[in-house]
């Protein structure tokens, strides 16, 4: 019996891989793996038991006396004097005279060794599996018990309330002593601001308008466009690729895709889950709706009166007579002289704007006519354009009536082989069965035997007709 091969031993391409999980988590019971020789030279031992703990348990204790406030920190702690510590005097820094040696016993006594690979010796895995009960209920729910806490007392004083005995007197200091006056207008001594207008003309010569003199342009050159002329040669709309290229004769390549099947079963679906066989529904009661009562007013007359109004009787209070004298105001019937000090020593002076300061002309205006005549106009000379002569050899074609030799090196020396398709390519490689597959991800094919009917492939390769598909 022939070992099975994984599907990277069976390609020959060299492109077909088994992809490389990183964990363990499929086993389908294989005992070597073909990565490496791990498991080969450190070997399984059998299930033990994990080592049980030493740690003792730990259990509430209560105590029922009462909790001193003392701790051993204050019952032991003595206060010493604190004692400081003298400082120390910095010494001043003085360069070592002479050359740093930077040899040092790392490098004169340390020699370099050849390090070689260190070697795994981690055991195998250990699964350990235990049949017993798990048990659902935290330390916490177990060990801890509640406590009867009583609600404390309230220390709040309760202050019931006394109403004042003295009258409450409604006026303040501020209307005991603001007599309310009329408000005098003060009249405006600003003048008015009247815009004065000029009667001059406005004069509107600028120097640009008196110093400019227009001068004639001359008529702009126009470039007169070439006309379209079509090539006398008709277009050939082929490539290189259309001209030299001359596809394969051969068939469009089939399917090995199997028939989808269709399964068809005369019994019924149940349709019953373990969801369903498990839980059955239960009979529930609607809750009851509370209906609210109607609104009904009451009857008889309704008091209007609170305990403000019932507390508090109205009170008659007289005015508040005031202890400051009034102020006696001296009215004139003099007119009012509106002339003070300061109008009288600052006149209005008349303002005028200053005049414009412009530097005399330096540069004296021309008077003649403009030349419109550069440097470069007055000393270029033209020259006339010999047009350079082209070496290039004329587009023409060549024909010859000898018959064109078209056979090369490549095709004479040339000796074509059959193409083979590597059996890794197909879902399930030809004259191979699938076994299994590992935890690491290799698919493991065992070789069959070819047998005498045979389906032939238009293209050479021979495939039977039944083919195994890894689900």
């Amino acid at each position: 019996m022939k070992q099975p091969r994984c599907l990277c031993q069976i390609c020959t391409c060299g492109r077909h891989r088994c992809p490389h999980n990183p964990t363990r988590i499929y086993d389908y019971g294989r005992g070597s793996s073909l990565m490496t020789e791990y498991t080969e030279k450190y070997p399984l031992y059998s299930n033990a038991p994990p080592p049980k703990s030493l740690r003792p348990k730990q259990e509430y204790r209560s105590h029922g006396g009462k909790m001193e406030g003392l701790s051993t920190f204050r019952s032991d702690y003595l206060p010493y004097d604190i004692t400081y510590r003298p400082l120390r005097v910095q010494e001043e820094y003085r360069p070592i005279a002479g050359e740093i040696d930077l040899a040092t016993t790392y490098r004169r006594d340390f020699n370099p060794h050849k390090i070689e690979p260190v070697i795994l010796v981690r055991p195998a895995e250990k699964k350990y599996l235990s049949k017993c009960k798990l048990n659902a209920i935290p330390t916490y729910q177990a060990d801890f018990k509640p406590w009867e806490i009583e609600k404390r007392a309230s220390y709040k004083v309760e202050r019931s309330y006394q109403p004042p005995t003295e009258k409450f007197g409604n006026a303040t200091t501020s209307q005991d002593a603001f007599i309310p006056r009329e408000l005098a207008l003060q009249k405006i001594i600003k003048p008015a601001d009247a815009t004065t207008l000029s009667d001059q003309p406005f004069v509107g010569d600028t120097s640009h308008r008196r110093d400019y003199v227009p001068h004639q342009l001359e008529p702009k050159w126009n470039k007169s466009k070439e006309a379209y002329r079509p090539s006398s040669q008709p277009f050939e709309n082929i490539t290189t690729h259309q001209s030299d290229f001359r596809g394969l004769p051969g068939d469009l390549p089939k399917s090995f895709r199997p028939e989808p099947t269709k399964i068809e079963t005369k019994s019924n679906f149940e349709g019953m889950t373990e969801f369903r066989d498990r839980f059955q529904p239960w009979a529930v009661s609607l809750p009851e709706l509370r209906k609210a009562k109607e609104y009904a007013p009451p009857t008889g007359s309704m008091e209007l009166n609170s305990t403000s109004r019932l507390d508090y009787p109205p009170h008659i209070v007289s005015p508040v007579v005031l202890m400051k004298p009034l102020e006696r105001s001296k009215i004139s019937g003099l007119p009012f002289q509106g002339k003070t000090t300061m109008r009288d020593s600052f006149q209005a002076w008349e303002l005028h704007p200053p005049e414009m300061i412009k530097k005399p002309q330096e540069i004296p205006k021309p008077t003649g006519k403009f030349e419109d005549l550069t440097t470069f106009r007055s000393h270029y000379t033209p020259h006339s354009l010999i047009p350079t002569q082209s070496c290039k050899p004329p587009k023409v074609a060549l024909s010859s009536s000898a018959r064109f030799e078209d056979e090369t090196m490549y095709r004479r020396d040339y000796t074509p082989k059959k193409k083979e398709i590597c059996p890794a390519n197909y879902p399930s490689p030809p004259e191979y069965a699938y076994v299994s597959t590992d935890s690491r991800g290799h698919k493991f094919f065992r070789e069959v035997t070819p047998e005498v009917s045979q389906v032939v492939h238009p293209n050479g390769n021979h495939v039977p007709k039944e083919i195994a598909v890894a689900s």
